[in-house]
């Protein structure tokens, strides 16, 4: 992995977590499957980690396709609503149990029996209750829905950053729900000052 000088890299001990941070893949991320990936942390804890990938578009499936393979009905004649459900995009949001649906959201849904609350202003949830919320009219007013997750076992996530494999920053809800999600991975890495062409090409650690 590269090594970043500064204050850009991050020492983990054992009280320091990335739980609702976000985790931007460095250049040479030797995981394929994580390449230039901008990823939301909703778990970090000594047993382990779990986010969602927000910068990987789902490949030939819609949010208002999906919404009819479930059988779930979006009335005619409200813009509102099928304005929402269009802007809600579907990504691939990690490698694991890829065929089980996350809703990430603001934190104006929640459902008692199934939303993780991640910080203040974000949610995540898993039941299909919150795709017939948004359906209707009274889903978040941010979302998007991810089919997968990143999963990492205890320390797993801790040796990757060690070794110079992740940085991380703040979110917000451009670089969380925006529109333009090619644009994101570049956008985490500008609002650290980052030029990615000038990120170091040697290894070692900060």
């Amino acid at each position: 992995m590269r090594h970043v000088s500064g204050d850009l890299s991050y020492q983990p001990d054992e009280e320091s977590f990335l739980e609702g941070k976000m985790l931007i893949a460095m250049p040479t991320m030797g995981d394929e499957r994580f390449a230039r990936t901008l990823i939301y942390m909703c778990v970090h804890n000594p047993e382990g980690a779990m986010g969602i990938v927000v910068n990987k578009p789902a490949q030939n499936i819609t949010m208002p396709e999906l919404l009819n393979q479930l059988e779930i009905h979006v009335p005619d004649g409200v813009p509102d609503i099928q304005q929402r459900v269009m802007a809600c995009p579907v990504l691939a949001g990690g490698p694991v149990e890829t065929a089980r649906g996350f809703v990430l959201h603001s934190q104006d849904y929640y459902s008692e029996d199934s939303t993780l609350p991640v910080d203040d202003d974000i949610g995540l949830t898993a039941s299909v209750d919150i795709l017939r919320a948004i359906a209707d009219g009274r889903g978040p007013d941010r979302a998007l829905l991810a089919l997968g997750y990143a999963g990492w076992a205890a320390g797993q996530l801790e040796a990757e950053i060690q070794a110079n494999g992740w940085l991380h920053c703040d979110p917000d809800h451009e670089l969380l729900f925006g529109q333009n999600i090619a644009a994101k991975y570049h956008c985490a890495l500008a609002k650290l000052g980052v030029n990615i062409s000038l990120l170091s090409g040697e290894a070692g650690h900060a």
